[in-house]
């Protein structure tokens, strides 16, 4: 298979499966929805959730790339602050809530994320398509890493299902489970790799 053919492939994969070329923002979608769904908050409470939720195994965003998100949104009024709370010798912290702006915005990023289909190319692949010259048994390591990687990823999914949140939907299930399964697909890959590494083509 040549490198060439490969790239062709991947160019095809992105003109059939993704619908923008830019991408729909996860940590905009993550604040407004949060607003929207349970009122004012401030930043240590949105970090609070992030963390609650574990958003960093299910999604894009980060904790820590809240707080700008925030000012960026009240700098482009789709949030607004509301009042500021302080709790004894902690700082102050504004309370923000969303405007109809911000309403407005939400929606359309529901659609894009609803609508916008993106089959990223893993570099693994291309590594795998150079690597004729790789020892077998050094390609064989790297494969088996990252299966135990990715088995590790897919065991805090596990615990997730098994340290359900009070208020946890069957949304939240959902979208467990979609990354869950999408793990496990990832390992029967990467399984399949190493049943038939030795049918690779060595220089």
């Amino acid at each position: 298979m040549r490198i060439g053919r490969i790239a062709m492939r991947k160019r095809v994969l992105k003109y059939e499966y993704s619908s923008r070329t830019d991408g729909m923002n996860p940590t905009r979608l993550f604040v407004l929805g949060a607003l929207a769904k349970r009122g004012p908050m401030h930043g240590h409470q949105l970090r609070r959730d992030a963390r609650l939720d574990r958003a960093e195994l299910w999604s894009q965003v980060k904790p820590g790339s809240l707080y700008g998100a925030l000012h960026r949104l009240a700098d482009e009024g789709l949030i607004r602050p509301l009042r500021t709370e302080q709790d004894g010798a902690l700082p102050a912290r504004t309370v923000y809530e969303i405007t109809a702006e911000g309403a407005r915005e939400l929606r359309a990023l529901r659609d894009e994320a609803f609508t916008e289909f993106e089959l990223k190319p893993d570099p693994v692949d291309l590594a795998l398509a150079v690597s004729e010259d790789l020892d077998r048994g050094v390609l064989r390591g790297y494969v088996e890493d990252r299966i135990a990687v990715l088995a590790a990823r897919e065991l805090q999914f596990d615990h997730q299902l098994d340290r359900r949140w009070p208020d946890q939907s069957a949304a939240d299930d959902l979208i467990v489970a979609h990354a869950k399964m999408r793990i496990q697909t990832e390992i029967a890959w990467h399984k399949k790799v190493l049943a038939d590494i030795d049918k690779l083509e060595a220089r």
